[in-house]
């Protein structure tokens, strides 16, 4: 039972424990770190009470299997089957009562044991700590011979955090909404800029040059909160304005509305190699909450915002509206989904656990092109992971939708549905 317990104590859990004040929590966390000993004594004390339990035992019970089954065996067999009978007796009682029942409690609530039996188990230690020390340098010799390695790996992996998530999920101790966000910070980590940001095609920018009524379209038109000022071109960035400058003098009655170095804020700029975390981090740094994305060759790819990130975060939770969803659920079996839709949220979307070679694509688009091969013209298909990927609309090359069809065999049938 306390190998069971001392073993299977999570950390986590003893660590609370520590903080709440009960010393023997650290006892513990101490037995684990250096548990060679532990483990040692352990199996002395098992294997001496099994040899001790099955001498005794079976010297115990033979006589009165001997005496039960005179009147029906030969005399000749009378002593081996007595021998047997008591020995898998001793046997089983041994592993019911000795093993099997303490183990069991052990692992419904490990902690609470260990905590119990630390005591004691540190005393028995002491104890046979020349023996232990004796057994352990011989494994230990024994492994580099073999050349095992013992090293235990207690770092805590992005998996391990999930499962435990999950875990938290199946059982009602998160709710689907917290389950959702948990997932979604952690991805902030995986994901690239290019996923969240406003794509170069989609920017919309004023320049040098821009006339007062043309600023004042754009911000009826376009109702962001930030606008990138650039030269002439989109890749000849010079900073941003804020929205509500604008609006002041528009409300002060100021017509004056040109674009100058008392509007002109200082941009963020930041490579397309960046994930989400690392760009929160300038965020947090820089106290800005907008920046543009460039390519390796100094070229303008899009431009991010911290609520961008959030959305992110949130999900669907604080979803655009339709007209601006880049996918759209037509019904139980079939999609339509923007071309420049990231690769990540279309993993999500589908059930996807991986894009092949992913990593030379960010967008559905991409995934059509390098799969195909060539520059897709409409009913262009590709058929991946259950699910068909289908062009439906082009514009000037670009691919700007796509039809996603689940493909569900027809019970009873050789079909396929789409």
């Amino acid at each position: 039972m306390s190998e069971i317990a001392l073993a299977g104590a999570r950390k986590i859990k003893l660590k609370l424990i520590a903080e709440g004040g009960d010393s023997r929590a650290l006892d513990v966390l101490a037995l684990q770190e250096n548990s060679a000993d532990f483990l040692a004594t352990s199996q002395i004390g098992l294997n001496a009470i099994a040899i001790l339990g099955g001498i005794l035992g079976e010297g115990a019970f033979r006589p009165y299997f001997a005496a039960l089954l005179t009147p029906w065996l030969d005399p000749k067999l009378l002593d081996t089957v007595a021998f047997i009978l008591s020995f898998t007796l001793v046997t089983l009682a041994f592993i019911l009562f000795a093993d099997l029942i303490p183990k069991r409690l052990a692992m419904v609530a490990p902690e609470r044991i260990a905590l119990a039996v630390i005591k004691p188990v540190r005393w028995v230690v002491l104890v046979c700590k020349p023996l232990a020390w004796l057994l352990n340098r011989m494994s230990e010799l024994i492994f580099r011979i073999f050349k095992i390695d013992t090293t235990r790996d207690d770092n805590i992996t992005f998996d391990d955090i999930s499962a435990v998530v999950d875990a938290g999920a199946q059982a009602g101790v998160l709710l689907k909404q917290e389950h959702h966000f948990i997932e979604n910070v952690f991805e902030l980590e995986e994901r690239n800029v290019p996923s969240s940001m406003t794509t170069r095609e989609n920017v919309v920018y004023f320049t040098l040059r821009e006339t007062a009524e043309s600023i004042r379209q754009k911000i009826a038109e376009f109702p962001y909160s930030k606008f990138l000022v650039c030269n002439q071109e989109i890749d000849q960035v010079i900073g941003y304005v804020d929205t509500k400058d604008i609006l002041v003098k528009l409300l002060n009655n100021n017509a004056n509305i040109l674009l100058n170095e008392t509007t002109i804020r200082t941009v963020l700029i930041v490579p397309d190699t960046l994930t989400l975390s690392e760009l929160l981090d300038r965020f947090r740094a820089t106290k800005e909450k907008f920046a543009v994305v460039m390519n390796e060759y100094a070229l303008v790819v899009g431009v991010i915002t911290l609520s961008d990130i959030m959305m992110t975060v949130m999900g669907d939770w604080v979803a655009p509206i339709e007209s601006e969803q880049q996918i759209i659920q037509r019904d139980e079996y079939s999609w339509l989904i923007d071309g420049i839709t990231p690769i990540e949220n279309v993993m999500h979307t589908l059930g996807i656990d991986e894009f092949p070679d992913w990593d030379n694509y960010e967008t559905l688009a991409g995934f059509m092109m390098y799969k195909l091969r060539k520059i897709p013209r409409p009913a262009d298909s590709v058929e991946y992971e259950g699910f068909k990927f289908e062009v439906v609309d082009i514009d000037h090359h670009k691919i700007d939708q796509l039809l996603v069809t689940r493909l569900v065999p027809l019970e009873g049938l050789g079909q396929v549905y789409e």
